[in-house]
């Protein structure tokens, strides 16, 4: 006797918010035992609940929207501690902080090349008709915003100020 195994689809299957996928990875990093992800996991539900509670915040909930802006922040700062870290020969702190800015790039959205990024910048640059240093402040805002959550501001200015500079 055989037994056949059948799976039932439901089309209608409602989307894990960024929220609530956090939520379920931080279980299942506990089973696992993974204590480098359950940090990075525990940062990110901890900013994500001072967010939601946050003065002038709309109830329990934040978007997906805010929650990548908020993971990109806390990337951020691992990336500047890694660097302070290093800077004063404190590979073992810079290690932990590196395992933590993994799990959390994970829930950030693809970066963009910097061929990409370039190709970006040549449109906003001929948009703005910018031809010269002092315009950089006209194309950088134009910039972040068409870059946002795609590229790091640092990697944007630089490359801004090579193509403009």
């Amino acid at each position: 006797m055989t037994i056949e195994r059948i799976t039932i689809t439901d089309n209608n299957t409602t989307k894990m918010t960024l929220q609530e996928k956090i939520n379920a990875d931080i279980i299942t990093a506990m089973k696992a035992k993974d204590e480098a992800s359950l940090r990075a996991l525990r940062a990110l539900k901890s900013a994500l609940l001072l967010a939601a509670t946050a003065e002038g915040a709309s109830g329990d909930k934040v978007s997906d929207e805010q929650a990548v802006k908020i993971f990109q922040k806390l990337a951020k700062q691992r990336k500047e501690s890694i660097d302070i870290y290093l800077q004063n020969e404190r590979a073992e702190l810079a290690a932990k902080e590196k395992e933590e800015l993994d799990v959390i790039e994970k829930y950030l959205p693809k970066q963009m090349s910097e061929a990409e990024i370039t190709t970006v910048l040549k449109q906003i640059i001929t948009e703005t008709g910018a031809n010269s240093a002092a315009d950089f402040g006209k194309v950088m805002p134009a910039a972040m915003k068409a870059l946002a959550g795609k590229a790091d501001g640092k990697v944007i200015s630089t490359l801004l100020k090579q193509l403009i500079g």
